[in-house]
């Protein structure tokens, strides 16, 4: 046997090895890839470091002050802001999509903070949530006539509102730059929705999770199904990467 063969066959056998211990492992941990791969940053000048972006993120939304409920301690709501703000503003996307307009806060933010995209936004009818084709964690069902409210009063232009349950709605927007998936909270719609917007992604494309913060899954059930889902994702290997968690907010942050 020669030595490139015997080479050839030892990292093989290691490959093999490496599989078995990462199988071994994720049985007994359920957040196995996420302990792996998620890293905490201090605040969204850190992120702003990690992919060399500059511009500071636009937080025109005076509610993220407001504290109504226990999860809104350590400033999680500014967090969040900032999270998805600075992602937009330094982005610069062309096409961006949210899953869960709800209010349409956060559909306004993308929108300020990219005014030259176009926002599409998917809320589910309220009729299908329920009824109970929504999924369970849902945060709440809105007459059709509220959804969006916030950026329609703001007269905010560059956003395109789409009615659709995300079970069996796929989209066909073009390609997107951005991603911001807050609809149903429930494990197999994280799946579903990460899954079929990735197929429209290409290198360089940013995908964000809501109601995603690894420290809290024994906290709130949802944020436990968020992880679950996104877990299972590296699982079935269509995420790789590193997802940033800027502390304190509930946003995973995932470049493709």
């Amino acid at each position: 046997m020669t030595y490139k063969k015997i080479f050839q066959r030892s990292v093989t056998v290691s490959k093999k090895i490496n599989n078995l211990k990462n199988n071994s492992y994720s049985i007994f941990d359920k957040y196995y890839f996420l302990h792996k791969n998620v890293i905490e940053l201090n605040n969204y000048k850190e992120l702003q470091k990690v992919f060399g972006w500059e511009d500071d993120p636009v937080l025109d939304r005076p509610d993220i002050y407001d504290f109504d409920y226990i999860e809104d301690v350590n400033e999680r709501r500014i967090r969040d802001a900032e999270s998805l703000a600075v992602v937009m503003r330094n982005v610069k996307p062309k096409i961006a999509l949210e899953i869960g307009t709800a209010g349409g806060q956060g559909t306004a933010l993308m929108a300020i903070n990219a005014p030259e995209c176009i926002v599409h936004t998917v809320n589910i009818p309220p009729e299908e949530i329920v009824s109970g084709k929504g999924g369970k964690h849902t945060t709440i069902a809105l007459e059709i006539d509220k959804i969006g409210n916030y950026y329609k009063e703001k007269g905010i232009k560059n956003i395109n509102q789409i009615f659709a349950n995300t079970a069996t709605w796929t989209p066909d927007i073009g390609r997107i730059d951005v991603a911001f998936v807050d609809g149903c909270h429930d494990k197999q719609f994280v799946v579903n929705d990460t899954k079929k917007i990735l197929r429209s992604m290409f290198q360089g494309s940013f995908i964000l999770w809501h109601d995603f913060n690894p420290s809290l899954v024994d906290k709130f059930n949802w944020i436990e199904d968020v992880c679950l889902g996104v877990e299972s994702l590296y699982r079935r290997n269509l995420l790789t990467g590193k997802i940033f968690h800027i502390k304190d907010s509930w946003i995973g942050i995932y470049k493709v």
